[in-house]
């Protein structure tokens, strides 16, 4: 008997993520198994992820599931997971803005689309959400294109520009721009005391707190954050708070093992010049406003961009804390430039008809590059795939 199975896998990078792609037609059909086998894969739980693909980090530990869809109107189905990295546990709440920007190439190159040269467009339902995304992928000699001139901070090298839609966004999860039904929450976390939050679902539903309310400036970098004491906790804390707010559990205590990816939370501030994890100069006036996001308990070294979805549409929601620090003529917000730990990030709305406190998006429009890194076969042993 083989002492170890192998499945067919990709390793891709989208946007500032990197994560393992397969067919759904590879994986076991039994959803306890299947999550057995991801688990290995990645080799957690484990702090460093020694004996699997992940890179001990929330950004290099997550899955991508592609498979064909019979509908007319949709090209693939894609589901992503959040492999938790020290918990047997993986987070299907949720989609991930960087990894679906692998989707597109990912399905053009497994001859998922009929490819259309120099552009596919790929139509993407995303299983965790129900949302559709739009991929305008660059496509050379039948394949996704790689190379190209444009970058994106948190990624050292450039690529094509892959143009992703992310159509009717609003209540990714919940059902609702605003679950709580209010723009603003006040929030007693213990040994903290209150804290005002905005709670926004769009792409993810996202908490935004005041930098200035935690003791922060709002430029500082992930690792400055982390060593600030008890900002970790309370923004937890306020987390896992928010979580019972809007439906997600049913006690605080039990954010972190059920729901530890979402929602998001996030710290915003007015715009200013700073310098950047990489070194760089990044100066306010590029900038509408800045922000930093936590991605599994940690900050994100760059930004989450569906936390980034949420964002813009909370910078256009009167009375949101994210609409106060954003300075816009006329309070309609279209285009708006975040800057975060590695740089500054675009986005831009298509469709911004207001209608009673909701807007009547069409589409959120971000730009991202991704490329195949490596794919073959990864090898998890036997005795994961047994039932039972």
């Amino acid at each position: 008997m083989e002492q170890q199975q192998k499945v067919r896998c990709a390793v891709m990078r989208g946007g500032t993520s990197k994560g393992a792609f397969f067919h759904l037609k590879d994986l076991p059909e039994d959803l306890v198994v299947r999550d057995r086998v991801l688990l290995s894969v990645f080799g957690s739980p484990d702090a460093r992820q020694i004996d699997g693909l992940g890179g001990a980090d929330p950004l290099t530990s997550k899955v991508a599931v592609v498979s064909l869809n019979d509908d007319a109107n949709v090209d693939v189905n894609y589901t992503f997971g959040q492999v938790n990295i020290d918990k047997p546990f993986v987070d299907y709440r949720a989609n991930c803005g960087n990894i679906s920007a692998a989707v597109g190439p990912f399905a053009i190159d497994e001859g998922l689309v009929e490819v259309v040269e120099p552009v596919t467009k790929v139509r993407i339902l995303n299983t965790n959400t129900g949302k559709m995304i739009e991929a305008e992928v660059p496509v050379s000699g039948g394949k996704a294109e790689v190379e190209g001139d444009f970058y994106i901070p948190g990624v050292p090298n450039p690529g094509a520009r892959i143009r992703l839609g992310f159509v009717d966004p609003v209540g990714s999860v919940t059902g609702k721009l605003l679950p709580t039904g209010q723009t603003r929450n006040m929030i007693d976390v213990p040994g903290h005391g209150m804290i005002e939050v905005s709670i926004v679902d769009a792409g993810n539903p996202c908490v935004f707190v005041r930098a200035s309310d935690l003791g922060l400036i709002g430029d500082e970098l992930p690792s400055e954050i982390e060593e600030t004491p008890g900002v970790l906790d309370k923004l937890e804390s306020a987390r896992a708070i928010a979580a019972v707010m809007i439906g997600l559990i049913d006690s605080p205590s039990k954010a972190a093992e059920i729901s530890p990816s979402v929602p998001k939370i996030a710290i915003v501030g007015p715009a200013m010049s700073y310098q950047t994890d990489s070194g760089s100069a990044l100066d306010s006036k590029e900038i509408d406003l800045v922000a930093r996001i936590m991605s599994m308990q940690r900050v994100h070294k760059a930004y989450a961009l569906t936390g980034a979805i949420a964002l813009i549409l909370a910078a256009g929601l009167p009375g949101t804390i994210v609409s106060e620090v954003v300075e816009m003529e006329g309070g309609v917000v279209n285009q708006l430039s975040l800057g975060h730990p590695d740089g500054a990030m675009r986005l831009e709305i298509v469709g911004d008809e207001v209608r009673g406190g909701d807007r009547g998006i069409v589409k959120v429009i971000a730009e991202r590059t991704a490329r195949r890194i490596m794919d073959g076969f990864v090898y998890v042993p036997q005795s994961i795939w047994m039932k039972g």
